[in-house]
């Protein structure tokens, strides 16, 4: 039995890194819905709106992320 070290490295590095990726994504995606308004005479609505939208789409893109994973074991 022969192990091929350069591809065993190459799964681990890629793995490694969009497992960070995606736990990071997801990360941001629960800061920007954590998001509380501004208080004062210059707080506006439209920056909680943007942390909200940033965050649907982390989200997004967290699930499609996932979904691509799983088509790619199933093929």
């Amino acid at each position: 039995m022969d192990i091929d070290w350069a591809a065993l490295g190459s799964v681990f590095g890629v793995s490694l890194i969009v497992t960070v990726g995606l736990v990071g994504l997801f990360t941001l995606g629960i800061v920007g819905l954590a998001a509380k308004p501004a208080e004062g005479p210059s707080a506006g609505s439209g920056s909680v709106a943007l942390k909200r939208t940033g965050a649907y789409v982390c989200f997004a893109l967290c699930a499609a992320a996932v979904s691509y994973g799983i088509y790619l074991i199933v093929a």
